[in-house]
């Protein structure tokens, strides 16, 4: 027998990736999965106590002086600042644009707050400013007020950029991801994963054969051309942090009903699911930044779908599945082998800073 042994004390031990129980702000926090909505729904729906924000949608929609106005209000602070496709100026305009027109609106104004930190160069920022104006010209928005403070040297990160927007909601229109229902024909507007992919590519010097570039875009025109169609689709969302399996996710459990993908369905592009495969994530968590998730009535599925193949932002648009009454709050995807596995919501984010 050893004249000694080690005593292993588990209280010790460490663990990389965030617990639900830290007393303390971890990365996963900021991740869009789990740990984001409980911060949201034990932190700050207590806090502020009222019933819009506890909906938890992209956007609030308020009544105003008889109209309808959608509000939204996001924070930017990817890094990379420049990347394949985009730089953090257009996802500034396009993110908030974008959650404006998850609730069926039509964008009409921004602000944008920077927070500059000391010695980032002027020419920088005057880059980031003007891909923002032009994003908000190509996105048919206008910027109207703003904000500048600076930090400390050490206490920032080059730039970080705060965009809040307005828009109008048309009459006869209500969608949220409570109106999920179980008959819905879920559809996704184009190819997913890679704006999450393209950072990951330029953050850790990753090659993988091909350049692949985020798909940052407005998409206030292609819901303008969905709701064309039919003012009744129920649910829209953009898949951004947590990607497409936590926004499904978080719609089956806001409805009380369930998703049910199809795995070859999915629009997965070739060098996202070489880079998923070779690092081991699943390209349903990966983020997106021009890409919508919609909940379709079976009946105006058909032609939803061909006014969105007929848009720019929409010619990769595909059925991925289906809304059903079982396994309420649950997603499930029926594999390319015959089998089905869980798609459960990510504790944090594959890959941070990623908007």
């Amino acid at each position: 027998m050893p004249e000694h042994v080690d005593v292993v004390d588990p209280a010790g031990w460490t663990c990389p990736a965030p617990l639900r129980d830290q007393p303390v702000v971890v990365m996963g926090h900021g991740g869009g999965g789990a740990l984001s909505a409980e911060l949201m729904e034990q932190v700050f729906v207590p806090a502020y106590g009222n019933a819009t924000l506890a909906s938890l949608a992209d956007s609030a929609v308020l009544g105003l002086g008889g109209a309808r106005l959608a509000f939204s209000t996001d924070s930017y602070v990817v890094r990379p600042l420049f990347f394949p496709g985009g730089c953090l100026g257009d996802l500034a305009v396009n993110g908030t644009v974008n959650d404006l027109a998850m609730s069926g609106a039509r964008p009409a104004y921004l602000s944008a707050a920077f927070v500059l930190e000391e010695g980032v160069e002027l020419t920088v920022v005057e880059r980031i400013a003007r891909s923002m104006g032009v994003a908000a010209e190509a996105a048919g928005v206008t910027i109207v007020t703003g904000d500048t403070k600076v930090v400390e040297a050490g206490h920032g990160d080059g730039v970080y950029v705060t965009t809040a927007g307005v828009g109008l909601v048309p009459d006869g229109v209500d969608i949220r991801p409570q109106r999920a229902r179980p008959g819905d024909v879920v559809v996704v507007s184009g190819p997913i994963g890679l704006h999450g992919v393209a950072i990951m590519s330029v953050r850790e010097g990753l090659e993988f054969g091909v350049e692949v570039a985020s798909d940052t875009a407005p998409l206030a025109d292609l819901v303008a051309a969905m709701l064309a169609v039919t003012p009744d689709i129920h649910v829209l969302r953009d898949p951004t942090r947590g990607g497409l399996g936590a926004s499904l996710h978080e719609i089956a459990r806001a409805s009380g009903t369930g998703v049910r993908l199809q795995e070859r369905a999915i629009p997965v592009p070739d060098a996202v699911a070489n880079a998923c495969g070779f690092l081991g994530l699943d390209p349903l968590y990966v983020a997106n930044e021009g890409r919508l998730v919609a909940f379709v009535p079976p009946a105006a599925a058909e032609e939803v779908l061909a006014a969105m193949r007929a848009h720019p932002q929409g010619t990769g648009a595909a059925v991925i599945g289906e809304c059903v009454a079982e396994h309420p709050g649950m997603v499930v995807v029926a594999t390319g082998l015959g089998g089905t596995r869980v798609v459960d919501l990510p504790l944090g984010e594959q890959l941070p800073r990623i908007c």
